[in-house]
Parts: structure tokens; C-alpha cells; sequence
């Protein structure tokens, strides 16, 4: 465990949504000499720093300087940074460990029973859900990827607490490095994302399975069985394995619409009941779950048309399954966003053969129109930007329809990430003139 306290530690990738700001917090509540570092100019990231003010932090905003980095006895990296990147690679050449918000607190928290949640997609909802039903019997923290670091928490979480942690692919890439896995593993399901980073889809699997890889025979490993790759993630791991999916299982009643919620459901289930969770308990922690904001988020309704945001929505397998969280040709749905360079034909086939119409966005917009209107299925029209396709699906919305906003696409062609696409289409559809 890397000593802290009198350590020069350069924080690389304040952010803006907590990570960044509370290991920055916590590492000079540790009593460590704190710089901070970003390639955001200071005007853009005055939102962050006001979040760290009094404290006695150096701030280097605008660009990385590789001195901050060779210079300092620990790096902290925010997980999005990428292992390649030239300021870490200079870091670790000059012997300077380089660690995340994670790993700190892996390496800190004394509790026994750490749950972790990863997943390509429901990862968040599934941690939420398990929350919940953990606390109707045990002490439980929730945080990780979720937006919300346990840092600060570490004084107060025992040896019989239960500690779920959602994880995505980059804390696990560095989690994989210190050959750390959970007590409890649950993979809600794995499809190709964030190939950019991972440099291919065999290490983005790689990295995901690092969640059960270093698991001992005491542990469990929660594996969807509808996921086809998780026969080859089993033989990884050396702890007890827990099937869930829904065929054969009690559904639960749910607030929230779609197949692949009552998945996520089951699948919180399925990791509760290691802890003695009953049905029963479990069923009413989640009756009223609502959701969480930008996965299929009930925003607004008007006219007997209801409006959801799925911005989160970032890969076509999600965009697929809000679709049919609805009843056929009910959804306008909108789509579209910056290519990631997915193979999005399940997209467009389900789209054409499910929706009531489909308005395009972004610079995937033109392709993406045409693509479903080949398919001689629901019609679809490129509308450039947001508030075009919103005014479009409110000419075309009749009572009983849904417009949807599950776009398939990542946002960064005209948003700055996915929640100011669904902040924006909020704001649109709650506008009578939007």
C-alpha cells in the first residue's frame, strides 16, 4: 500500500463529476503535498476547483507539464487517461508509481464483503438495485463509477460491511494490474465499447473479466447466462459461480419499464442472496425504484405522450433494448450522436422493425437515416440536432406514443458527454416551443 501522508502527489484529471475532486479532498486530508493537473483551461474547470477551495492545492490547468509527472513521488490518474498516455508512461519510467482513486481505496477499506458491479451496460442500475436490497439486512455503502467516491468513508466502514462498487473497464484495467478482485463479482453483460482505449475488443473483455479473475475459491462470480462470453469469463475464475437471467426466475414488480431492467433486477438479486437477502426483502427495497438519471428516464409527459431519456444509451445493444422496453411502432425514437466505431446493423434492423418513426442526430445522423430507410421499415429523417428532432417528434407523437431519446451513439460530436445530451433533451421536451 503506497504510503501518503508528506508525499508530493500530482492528481492527473480533476473532472467535473467527483472522482477528481474528492481524491484530491482526501489525499490532503492525508496530509499530502497536492498538484493538480488538467488539459481543460482554468475558466472551463472553475466549477471543479471552487468544489477544492481553501484547500492548499497547486493547480496546473490548460495542459500537463511531464516535470508534475516525473517529478512527484505518486501519481493519481483519473481512469479515463488511458495507461499509453505519454505523461504516465514518462511517470513510471522514472519510477514513479502511478495509482487511481480506486485502487487507493481498495487498498484501504478493512471491510471483508466487497461487492463489485461492471458491465457494458446496466451497471449503474444494477448497483443501485442491489443497494437497496442489501440494506434491508446489512450496513451497505454504494459508490464507485456510479458518482460517488467512498474515500472519505474509510473510518467508518467495518470488517462486516458491505461495500458495492460499480467499475467500469478503466478501473478494472488498473484494479487487474494489482491482481485485485472483489468478494462478490457480478458482470450484467459484455458488448463491444470503448475500443478506442482498450486498443481492441479482446483487451476491453480482458479487462472486464478482471473483475472474477483473482478471485479465490471462497468467492462468488455472478454470470449472466444469456451473455455468450460468459462460459470462456467462468473458466477464469476460481470462486463459486451464480447464474441469473429471467426464464425460470420469480419477476420481480418493477417501476421501471423494460426487459433489461427486470435482468438487472435478477441479477441484483442473485448477488444480494449471497448475503441472505430473501425475495421477499428484496422485492420491496425495489418496488419504488424509479430509475436513475439518463436510463430510461420518465422526463415529461404531455398529450398522452410520454418523453425518456436513455442518453446514456451509448452502444446499440442499450438503444435496442429501450426500444422494446415499449410496445411495437409506439417509439419515435432519436439516435445518432459520434461514431465509435460499432457495428450498429442490430440497431438499425430492430429500429425498422420496431419503431413508429426515427429521427436522426449528429454526424452519424445522415447515415444513420438512411440506413433504416433502406431497410423499407419505420421511416426515419436525418434532423441534424436535438431540438430539430424534438419539434419533429412532437408533430408526429398521437396519445399513447413514447419519443424516446436512446441515441446508439457516444455524444461527443455536439455534447461535452452523455448527461448534457440528456439534461438538453429534458429541457427540450419540457418546452412547449422546444
Amino acid at each position: 500500500m503506497q504510503e501518503i501522508a508528506g508525499k508530493r502527489v500530482t492528481v492527473a484529471g480533476l473532472g467535473h463529476f467527483g472522482g477528481g475532486i474528492a481524491v484530491s479532498r482526501w489525499l490532503v486530508g492525508q496530509g499530502a503535498k497536492v498538484l493538480v493537473t488538467d488539459r481543460e483551461p482554468a475558466e472551463k474547470m472553475a466549477d471543479a476547483v471552487a468544489q477544492l477551495q481553501g484547500l492548499p492545492i497547486e493547480y496546473r490547468l490548460g495542459g500537463h507539464r511531464e516535470e508534475d509527472f516525473t517529478g512527484a513521488d505518486v501519481v493519481v490518474a483519473s481512469p479515463a487517461i488511458p495507461p499509453a498516455n505519454p505523461y504516465l508512461t514518462a511517470a513510471r519510467k522514472a519510477g514513479v508509481p502511478v495509482t487511481t482513486e480506486i485502487c487507493l481505496f481498495v487498498e484501504r477499506c478493512r471491510s471483508n464483503r466487497v461487492v463489485g458491479v461492471t458491465g457494458t451496460k446496466g451497471k449503474s442500475t444494477t448497483t443501485a438495485m442491489l443497494g437497496q436490497m442489501l440494506k434491508t439486512r446489512h450496513g451497505t455503502r454504494v459508490g464507485g463509477n456510479i458518482g460517488r467516491s467512498l474515500l472519505a468513508d474509510l473510518p467508518d466502514i467495518g470488517r462486516d460491511d458491505v461495500v458495492v462498487l460499480e467499475l467500469s473497464s478503466y478501473m478494472l484495467h488498473y484494479l487487474g494490474e494489482r491482481r485485485w478482485s472483489p468478494h462478490v463479482g457480478l458482470i450484467t453483460m459484455i458488448a463491444d465499447d470503448h475500443l478506442k482505449w482498450h486498443g481492441s475488443r479482446e483487451s476491453y473483455v480482458a479487462a472486464k473479466a478482471n473483475l472474477v479473475r483473482f478471485q479465490a475459491p471462497g468467492d462468488w462470480a455472478v454470470l449472466n447466462e444469456l451473455d455468450g462470453r460468459t462460459p470462456a469469463i467462468e473458466r477464469l475464475t476460481a470462486a463459486r459461480v451464480k447464474k441469473f437471467g429471467a426464464d425460470g426466475r420469480r419477476p420481480f414488480q418493477l417501476a421501471v419499464p423494460g426487459a433489461h431492467n427486470q435482468i438487472n433486477a435478477q441479477a441484483a438479486f442473485a448477488a444480494a442472496s449471497v448475503f441472505g437477502v430473501e425475495w421477499e426483502q428484496a422485492q420491496e427495497s425495489v418496488r419504488g425504484f424509479k430509475g436513475l438519471p439518463h436510463r430510461l428516464e420518465l422526463v415529461h409527459e404531455d398529450g398522452g405522450v410520454r418523453y425518456f431519456n436513455d442518453s446514456i444509451a451509448t452502444i446499440p445493444e442499450a438503444a435496442v433494448a429501450a426500444l422494446e422496453a415499449f410496445p411495437p411502432r409506439t417509439v419515435i425514437q432519436i439516435v445518432g450522436g459520434d461514431d465509435k466505431g460499432l457495428d450498429m446493423t442490430q440497431m438499425f434492423d430492430a429500429l425498422s422493425g420496431g419503431a413508429k418513426a426515427v429521427l436522426c442526430v449528429g454526424t452519424t445522423g445522415p447515415a444513420a437515416a438512411a440506413a433504416v430507410r433502406d431497410r423499407r421499415g419505420a421511416p426515419a429523417q436525418d434532423c441534424g440536432n436535438l431540438a430539430t428532432a424534438v419539434r419533429r417528434a412532437r408533430e408526429i407523437a398521437a396519445p399513447g406514443d413514447v419519443v424516446l431519446l436512446s441515441p446508439g451513439y457516444a455524444s461527443y460530436d455536439q455534447f461535452v458527454n452523455f448527461e448534457k445530451r440528456g439534461e438538453a433533451f429534458a429541457t427540450l421536451v419540457r418546452e412547449r416551443g422546444g
